[in-house]
């Protein structure tokens, strides 16, 4: 389906970004509300928040985190099958919309439903984000005809309006949750949130014609042959078998770098010296130290990628360095935690945080762009969807995991942890290496000229 929009801009359809619009202000609210949501369950002060425990609020942060990432295979089927894309993000907007509200409403105007409407807020952010997340980045790859040389400079412009809604939520939401407490920063990301619909609700048909109103389903019923019935090829057994084990190595990835927005986050409330002369940094500014090194550094690392030219690292080999790369950010928070020398009292340097996140975000260029990427190359054209899917549940399995990882701080110390993470990461990578080449022959020639099979030893 072509994009009817006349003329472009950048060299790309208009359409792109209506669409960079309306997810930079959704990743604006999301991330506007996780970079609060674990400071406001652990608050005991008059501030707003709910008082939990620090285990309990990790917890509940990874399911949460978790459930974002699950539910877009619910999401992205209604859109297939029944919905149509635009209309599946158009529903989702205005529930993550009511959601961020619901969590706004102060707890004096309810205070026996506070609880109650807690989750309920949390319940219509998590529905909605599975209408809206995997449709929106369905409809930039339907601007493109099949083999558009522009379709991977569309999603990189595409993630920096994604990275820009973030490092806006951290700042905005942060200084509005010091100023006026929590609900001030549930206030913004909804304002965020609206703005996304209204973008989408009314500009779409101008920008994108009819891109996205029909089922998938019904596109697909007229292109359906006998062939893709057939069971599927050796070739693409191999093919899945490398996105089934490279999930989970991204497993120990996202389980790792997930603990931003909550261990990561407790520590800088509690032990961290953000004192710039009188000036005290919100914590939830330092969410936005990732989405900046992303803007700053992704145009680096894809430029040393086209520069390396032959000698460029395979699939496995950069997910090996994502790895490798997060251990050294927790290396810094095993220096922060060292500097305390035992005493909780001891506030620790901020420049520990910005070299963790720094190393996060390079580790994070080398394995999420890549892994997104490399699922559209190996899955079986039939079953792309599927298996994009089933990545986005990787990450959610991770996401839950970072959370239970999180809440053991109070019986293990956060120096067992973040020493603990840098370890599995440095082991995993290291048997990553060792597989390499075997997973690069399983690709049969979908990173350049098929590899011979590797020698059995």
């Amino acid at each position: 389906m072509n994009n009817p929009s006349k003329g472009t801009f950048l060299g790309h359809p208009k359409g792109l970004f209506l669409l960079f619009g309306t997810e930079l202000w959704e990743r604006f609210s999301y991330y506007g509300m996780r970079a609060v949501l674990v400071l406001y369950l652990t608050d005991l002060t008059a501030n707003g928040g709910l008082g939990w425990t620090q285990a309990d609020a990790l917890k509940l942060y990874g399911i949460y985190t978790g459930l974002i990432y699950i539910t877009p295979l619910i999401g992205g089927w209604l859109a297939d099958t029944f919905l149509g894309q635009r209309r599946a993000i158009l529903i989702g907007a205005v529930l993550m919309a009511a959601g961020q509200f619901t969590l706004a409403l102060p707890h004096a105007v309810l205070p026996d439903m506070v609880q109650t409407l807690f989750y309920a807020g949390l319940g219509l952010l998590i529905a909605g984000n599975g209408l809206f997340k995997p449709n929106i980045s369905t409809m930039v790859g339907d601007l493109y005809q099949e083999g558009d040389h522009r379709r991977d400079g569309a999603f990189t412009i595409f993630y920096m309006g994604i990275n820009l809604g973030s490092l806006l939520a951290g700042v905005i939401c942060g200084a509005a949750a010091t100023a006026y407490g929590w609900q001030a920063a549930f206030v913004g990301a909804g304002i965020g949130m609206l703005l996304s619909l209204v973008i989408q609700a009314t500009l779409a048909q101008r920008f994108l014609g009819e891109i996205g109103r029909v089922p998938a389903a019904q596109r697909a019923a007229a292109l359906r042959t006998q062939a893709q019935k057939a069971p599927l090829t050796k070739v693409e057994v191999d093919r899945i078998k490398v996105i089934l084990i490279l999930g989970l190595f991204t497993i120990i990835f996202w389980a790792g770098f997930e603990q931003a927005g909550g261990l990561m986050n407790l520590y800088t409330q509690e032990y961290t010296d953000r004192m710039i002369g009188s000036f005290e940094v919100p914590t939830a500014w330092f969410q936005s130290l990732n989405p900046f090194f992303i803007i700053t550094l992704a145009p680096v690392v894809a430029a040393i990628w086209i520069k390396l030219g032959q000698r460029e690292p395979n699939s496995p080999v950069k997910f090996a360095m994502g790895l490798l790369f997060l251990a050294v950010g927790f290396l810094f928070m095993v220096g922060a935690v060292l500097e305390q020398g035992g005493d909780p009292s001891v506030k620790t340097s901020m420049f520990w945080l910005v070299g963790a996140y720094l190393f996060h975000t390079l580790g994070e260029l080398c394995l999420s762009p890549i892994g997104l990427s490399m699922v559209t190359k190996l899955a079986p054209l039939r079953l792309a969807s599927l298996m994009m899917g089933a990545w986005f549940g990787f990450v959610a399995l991770a996401n839950y995991i970072a959370g239970f990882i999180g809440s053991f701080v109070g019986a293990s110390g956060p120096i067992a942890i973040f020493g603990g993470i840098a370890v599995a990461a440095v082991a995993s990578a290291l048997l990553l290496l060792t597989m390499a080449n075997r997973l690069v022959y399983w690709m049969h020639g979908a990173e350049g000229p098929a590899a011979e099979e590797p020698v059995r030893s």
